[in-house]
């Protein structure tokens, strides 16, 4: 009973860290279980994911294809208080503007919005707006694509924080996800990861949809490389950064696979 109390209490710390829902009273609020919470960052994905997919019927019966992927597109940055993107924007800053360790973790902790986060963020929205409707209409399953896109990119972090110091001396607000966790959470992760997309391979009879895992692992390593070569390592804005990339490329992936199968 124990145990299953304590697993509940770091579900809902990671819904109420990673985005705008509440969580019960009753759940405390202790930093060092946000490490521990990360085995559940797919499954938010989960939550995410399904509440997207609802807009988008709902939108889609209502108007059409285009305005529900944008719909659901801000239902979802809604849910999450866009926190990924303003990873992702950081990045794009700090990556794009610094040329040493330093000048790059100054420029990310800066709050003010630059010109490579302002073109990014252009880009990788349009990029999904642009791959989503190009899902949708091959009507292959839009709740399996946004669940299994949502859950697999959320995976993907973890392993990050599993393999690779985390970069800033300093504490922020990301610092006690930073610790590394225990394999047992790793394992969740993946659990929760990707099943989603296995399902959703079973449901269309398409086992190719798995190379989206080899895919999405091959993007994750050569970002982890390259934050190691200019910083040494990761910082919370990475993982968004990271978290943003995977969903846009399993979606691009999706339109690839079923272009040419």
């Amino acid at each position: 009973m124990a145990y299953l109390r304590q697993q509940f209490t770091l579900f809902f710390t990671a819904l109420q860290f990673y985005t705008r829902l509440p969580a019960p009273r009753w759940v405390p609020y202790r930093p060092e279980n946000l490490s521990l919470a990360t085995g559940y960052l797919p499954l938010i994905g989960w939550i995410v994911g399904l509440a997207a997919a609802a807009t988008w019927f709902v939108a889609d019966y209502l108007a059409n294809p285009s305005i529900a992927v944008l719909c659901s597109m801000i239902i979802s940055i809604l849910l999450t208080g866009a926190f990924h993107e303003d990873g992702f924007a950081d990045v794009c800053d700090g990556f794009g503007g610094g040329w040493t360790r330093e000048k790059i973790l100054e420029i990310m902790k800066d709050s003010r919005v630059g010109t490579y986060a302002s073109v990014g963020l252009v880009l990788i929205l349009g990029l999904k707006f642009l791959l989503l409707q190009s899902v949708a209409g091959l009507e292959s399953g839009m709740v399996g694509a946004l669940v299994s896109g949502h859950a697999l990119s959320r995976l993907m972090p973890v392993f990050i924080i599993y393999t690779l110091p985390y970069s800033r001396d300093t504490d922020s607000k990301a610092k006690p996800v930073a610790e590394k966790p225990p394999f047992a959470v790793l394992a969740t992760a993946t659990f929760f990861g990707v099943l989603p997309l296995l399902a959703f391979a079973f449901h269309l009879g398409q086992p190719l949809l798995l190379a989206a895992i080899v895919v999405l692992g091959l993007v994750t390593v050569l970002l982890a490389r390259y934050f190691r070569k200019w910083i040494g390592g990761y910082t919370g804005d990475c993982l968004g950064a990271i978290q943003q990339v995977c969903e846009v490329t399993f979606y691009f992936f999706l339109v690839v696979l079923w272009k040419f199968s």
